[in-house]
């Protein structure tokens, strides 16, 4: 495996009764790139992400992060190496604070027990302290500490969406799944996620991506995999990808168009 590669899925399959809504995918998350899977409706996109994450287990196939196989892992362990998702449908705690919910994210990394919670002790107030500063760093960095205070659900929906990544990157991610973040988004909101993406890259952030607009997908991604049914059909940069005649027929049913 080459050092810079962060995640590498190999032959992955995933089956449900007679069902196979993954067969024998491979793809590579190489560190500091963003990388996307697109595909139609039902392609099996979110079965991937769901493996990935641990809320499914392959039916074959291994995949790494860091070098170590994770298939089998629990879904909290697989957050401990450093692997935060988002969801299609947004999940912040709309009636809670900025500040609370990026809290939520760090929460993870808490190590105390009902005791030291219940008696509010030194070992609590000191590691509530720690995470408190850093769910500040995080929305100083992430230019959204001016809103810290202000109730989630009261924010335009394309800036809930940057505070739900914030909670993801609170957990101690350096790789992040993003599925769908463009979903539910008008032109200017999608535009603005895209350079809201590009610039956690900038950050240092590795990122995995579904996303069914297609302007945020090409503008943004260094790399791209198209699954159809399952499977693999075709991986490269935007233009190899959007000229591909197999991939213009899985969203398209026709040889003879492009994809914007």
């Amino acid at each position: 495996m080459n050092n810079n590669v962060l995640l590498q899925a190999k032959n992955i399959s995933m089956s449900f009764g007679g069902l196979k809504a993954v067969n024998d995918v491979n793809f590579t998350v190489n560190e500091g790139q963003i990388v996307s899977i697109i595909g139609p409706n039902g392609a099996g996109k979110s079965t991937i992400f769901n493996m990935i994450t641990g809320f499914y287990v392959p039916t074959e196939g291994e995949i790494f992060f860091k070098g170590e196989n994770i298939i089998g892992m629990t879904p909290q362990q697989i957050v401990n190496l450093g692997i935060s998702r988002t969801f299609q449908n947004l999940r912040i705690f709309s009636n809670s604070k900025v500040i609370e919910n990026v809290l939520i994210g760090a929460h993870i990394n808490f190590k105390y027990n009902l005791f030291d919670s219940t008696f509010r002790t030194k070992k609590f107030k000191d590691q509530e302290a720690e995470q408190i500063a850093k769910a500040i760093e995080i929305l100083k960095e992430l230019d959204l500490y001016d809103i810290k205070d202000e109730i989630s659900g009261s924010l335009p929906y394309g800036v809930q969406r940057k505070v739900e990544i914030a909670r993801a990157i609170a957990t101690g991610a350096n790789l992040l799944l993003l599925d769908e973040p463009a979903a539910g988004m008008n032109p200017n909101e999608s535009e603005e996620l895209l350079e809201f993406i590009r610039f956690l890259q900038k950050k240092g952030y590795t990122i995995l991506l579904i996303e069914h607009d297609m302007a945020v997908v090409m503008n943004v991604s260094d790399y791209i995999y198209v699954v159809n049914f399952g499977n693999l059909i075709a991986e490269g940069t935007a233009i190899e990808v959007k000229n591909n005649p197999k991939v213009i027929k899985a969203y398209l049913g026709s040889e003879h168009h492009g994809i914007d």
